[in-house]
């Protein structure tokens, strides 16, 4: 198979959730940063031609120490947005056309299986998306702005969506254009495929695949890579 695969790695956020003044990205993660975690299955995935990394502006004029020296025509980086649709379009526009396929995953995601990368670009190569999620398995509670319970939410049928998410891209390329002609405000890329009423797919996944966001997700990354 032709390596027509092309990879958008958001991480362009400044990760203020997390509390840090560094941004999440690119806290350290087993002596490398979170963001180099999160690229190496794809720069070594052969069927991957290209990897576009979406910064923030500053870092993308002038990228991190570690990553300078590891760019090139297959890493590659461009200015993010200040929407995650924003960073995704640059991204889109940096990939070779030979990308046919792409992926789009979270900077602060240090862990994406490689059956998960592999499961994804098969949908997209059979003209659908593929997008990895785990069940949801705790009891879901509405509140209203108080914090007062105003009922429990039946968790059938509910997954927790992450990434990368697989696209062919010129079906990602008119979802985005949809969307800002809608004036969407997606939270993922599937999303805006879901408006288009195209076929999306559930691809089984892990907790392993976790985001950092907190503190305790940076503590539980560090010990699942001391199990690895």
């Amino acid at each position: 198979m032709s390596r027509d695969v092309g990879v958008i790695i958001v991480a362009a956020g400044r990760g203020r959730r997390f509390g840090s003044e560094v941004p999440k990205q690119y806290l350290a993660l087993g002596g490398a940063p979170v963001l180099l975690h999160a690229l190496r299955p794809f720069t070594s995935h052969p069927d991957v031609a290209c990897v576009v990394v979406a910064l923030p502006e500053a870092d993308a004029t002038s990228p991190p120490q570690w990553l300078a020296p590891l760019l090139g025509d297959s890493l590659r980086v461009v200015e993010g947005g200040a929407e995650r649709s924003d960073s995704v379009a640059a991204g889109l526009a940096a990939l070779p056309d030979e990308c046919t396929i792409v992926l789009v995953h979270d900077g602060a995601r240090p862990f994406p299986p490689r059956a998960v990368i592999d499961a994804g670009i098969g949908c997209a190569r059979h003209g659908h998306v593929g997008v990895p999620a785990i069940p949801v398995a705790d009891t879901l509670k509405r509140a209203d702005d108080y914090g007062r319970i105003l009922g429990t939410v039946p968790r059938s049928g509910l997954w927790r969506a992450q990434t990368p998410q697989a696209f062919p891209r010129a079906l990602l390329v008119r979802a985005h254009a949809a969307g800002r002609t809608q004036g969407v405000p997606a939270t993922d890329d599937a999303m805006l495929v879901e408006l288009l009423g195209e076929r999306v797919d559930l691809l089984p996944s892990t907790s392993r695949n976790l985001k950092i966001t907190t503190a305790d997700d940076l503590a539980l990354a560090e010990w699942l890579l001391s199990r690895a």
